[in-house]
């Protein structure tokens, strides 16, 4: 019997990112994550399981994924002019198949997730190997939480490293550091999200406490590793001038041997609130507006400047 070959389940794979570590950069999205950020701007990574996007502004309710569909998740119900309307029933377990992303004549479903093996991934990587070489470019692996498939991002990343290409990973920091070690030796540059310092302010805003995260922190840093710390910037829930500073004199004092790139300021953003209705789930935060003018960022990195560390306003 032939070994069965170790998958991860992705949702993307993007090319030319310029965002997430140095150069032009492939992106590598995995799907899962064990936190429930409220300002989440890729809610189709969350869960682990296949996922149907709709594109409601495309269907025309001719109910041919109905028939289509081996697992009964498309469905028809009347309107009360007597007219039937597609619907998905989230209910129902996606199994991934395709069938009705590729049978839908107006393209308005998407299956978010696609099982890969590590040659797979890898042959899309090294397309762009000319780019990563004339940028000093490379790969990141985000998510979703890339720790949450952790034996195989490691394995892909060795993979990327004996082929010459720098490694980043985007991590909330969630995870047990027997698994987190296993990626000091094969990435070359951690990007780590810090949410907010205070633990249970951290559980109301994401489901869970930061201890764990924070030890995470911490251990990198004594390993050696580089890091850029991330602080995703949501106004009036974690940007007091009291929870920055108290946040970034934590960094200073445990950045002691010297490889904090920066600390990056993310401001919030409703880049991915269509993704939400896509998906047949309601954005947590749509009644509120918390973006952020130039002004006001501009005065939050200069206040946390004052503490002699590299910040860096970086807006996707």
């Amino acid at each position: 019997m032939l070994p069965v070959k170790k998958t991860a389940r992705i949702f993307n794979i993007q090319k030319y990112s310029i965002y997430d570590g140095d150069g032009i950069r492939t992106l590598v999205f995995f799907k899962g994550c064990p936190l429930r950020c409220k300002w989440c701007s890729n809610p189709e990574s969350v869960e682990s399981g296949f996922q149907v996007m709709k594109q409601q502004s495309l269907c025309d309710d001719c109910g041919i994924c109905v028939a289509a569909c081996p697992k009964n998740i498309h469905k028809m119900r009347p309107m009360i002019d007597g007219e039937k309307e597609h619907f998905i029933d989230r209910e129902i377990s996606c199994s991934g198949c395709r069938i009705c992303e590729e049978s839908c004549p107006k393209n308005s479903l998407t299956v978010m997730g696609q099982d890969m093996t590590v040659p797979e991934v890898m042959d899309i990587i090294l397309q762009d190997m000319l780019f990563y070489m004339s940028s000093n470019g490379g790969v990141t692996l985000g998510g979703g939480e890339v720790t949450y498939q952790g034996d195989f991002a490691v394995e892909l990343l060795a993979e990327c490293k004996q082929n010459g290409i720098h490694t980043a990973i985007e991590t909330c920091g969630y995870t047990k550091w027997e698994t987190m070690k296993k990626f000091v030796e094969v990435t070359d540059l951690f990007l780590f999200d810090v949410k907010h310092f205070d633990p249970e302010r951290h559980r109301e805003l994401v489901g869970a406490r930061n201890e764990r995260i924070m030890t995470n922190l911490e251990k990198l840093f004594q390993a050696g590793a580089n890091i850029s710390v991330r602080m995703p910037l949501i106004k009036g829930l974690n940007d007091s001038m009291e929870t920055l500073k108290t946040t970034v004199l934590y960094i200073k004092k445990i950045q002691t041997n010297g490889h904090l790139k920066s600390i990056d300021i993310l401001p919030y953003h409703k880049l991915g609130v269509a993704k939400y209705e896509q998906l047949g789930q309601t954005y947590p935060l749509q009644d509120v507006d918390m973006s952020y003018t130039d002004d006001e960022l501009e005065e939050i990195r200069r206040y946390m400047a004052q503490f002699n560390l590299p910040i860096r306003v970086v807006k996707h």
